[in-house]
């Protein structure tokens, strides 16, 4: 037989199928995949429900409907003052990887380069490598996170199509400060280059941060992509709803590219989200304090079990180094063990790098019920202190 696709084949199952699997048959309780417990609004999913029995459940544009991407835009106006026009400036995907997918073949031409940041999303280099590109890797490492800016400017380079922004961070947590933000303007400028800004935890910052969008910048309105996700911010993970926001000539070979990926939506959870996203502001401060809340518990529960954790100004996750534990071997393994010996579940961090020394550090998700928090606590002092 022919051989496959030997990019994507030389990819293996994403790590957190591997370890919801591993998680499932022990009966773990895992806090390692990024899907939330407990915070789906009821209001949100009885919309959905209402649209599925109502209709019109047939091909919507693939643009999205035009209630969505209205909604869409004022919700952009409303929390960062830019202005759209949401019939030329925003597209409904389904989900945010595909967004990101759509981005990433709409723009990059075999040999451009992409600038990335690790630790990254595992969607990111299949797609990159796929569409041709030549990915330049710069790094942020725990426990501080900081840029370095030296080796970042030295990534750019004539041949820099696009870089990738996530902010807040997955699976660092990293709020992007508003001085980063104007070094990474800068580079972009220079260079000419555009910006994919994963943007999903974008309400999901605490501790008094605030979320600034790249394309707020002066002069970055051209130059950025900015993606969206439903799913992160209704904890509606599995509705796969997502969007791009982008400049008008920028947003055409994207949809280009997303015609021939999913196309479209289903309309009635694209109904849904369109009229979740006018809810009052106290349910985005609302999620945002109760993430906080959650984050603080786990973070205090493994402190008492004897790792360090790390600060996270946002997203779902913490990370953990786990080496005062004394166990013997890398975070792979220390992931494993604890799934099947304790009954917990956590990320290796070293799958969001490409090598290097990272290798002792777990990413434990916090977006879950205050009950499975406290039970993973359990299970992992009674495992490590007896």
């Amino acid at each position: 037989m022919k051989p496959a696709n030997t990019i994507l084949s030389s990819f293996g199952t994403t790590i957190f199928e591997t370890m919801s699997r591993l998680a499932q048959a022990h009966g773990a309780v895992n806090l390692g995949q990024g899907f939330p417990e407990g915070l789906e609004p009821a209001d949100v999913v009885a919309k959905a429900s209402e649209a599925l029995v109502s209709g019109p459940n047939q091909y919507p544009s693939m643009m999205g409907t035009p209630d969505l991407r209205q909604a869409i835009a004022r919700h952009e106006a409303r929390f960062y003052g830019v202005e759209l026009d949401p019939m030329a400036e925003v597209m409904v995907t389904s989900g945010a990887t595909e967004a990101l997918a759509a981005c990433l073949f709409g723009l990059i031409e075999p040999g451009d380069e992409v600038v990335l940041i690790e630790p990254l999303y595992d969607s990111y280099l299949p797609i990159i490598r796929r569409a041709g590109g030549i990915a330049k890797l710069v790094r942020v490492e725990p426990p501080h996170w900081e840029l370095p800016r030296q080796a970042l400017a030295e990534a750019f380079s004539p041949k820099t199509k696009l870089m990738i922004l996530n902010t807040p961070m997955n699976p660092s947590g990293k709020v992007w400060t508003a001085d980063e933000l104007a070094f990474l303007a800068g580079l972009l400028e220079r260079f000419d280059a555009y910006c994919v800004c994963d943007e999903v935890y974008e309400h999901l910052v605490y501790d008094g941060r605030r979320h600034v969008p790249l394309m707020t910048l002066p002069g970055l309105r051209p130059r950025c992509l900015k993606v969206g996700s439903a799913g992160k911010i209704f904890s509606l993970t599995g509705w796969k709803v997502g969007w791009v926001i982008a400049a008008p000539e920028v947003l055409v070979p994207v949809a280009k590219a997303h015609q021939y990926l999913t196309f479209t939506t289903p309309p009635n959870l694209q109904a849904a989200v369109a009229w979740g996203l006018g809810k009052e502001d106290s349910y985005y401060d609302g999620l945002a304090a109760m993430l906080a809340e959650r984050r603080d518990r786990l973070a205090t529960g493994l402190r008492g079990v004897g790792f360090e954790v790390m600060e996270a100004g946002g997203s779902y996750f913490l990370t953990a180094d786990f080496r005062p534990l004394g166990f013997d071997g890398d975070d792979a393994a220390f992931c494993r063990h604890i799934t099947e010996k304790a009954g917990v579940t956590a990320i290796p961090v070293s799958a969001f790098y490409q090598g290097g020394d990272v290798g002792h550090f777990a990413r434990f998700c916090f977006a879950k019920t205050e009950s499975a928090i406290d039970e993973a606590i359990t299970r992992l002092r009674r495992y490590f202190r007896g």
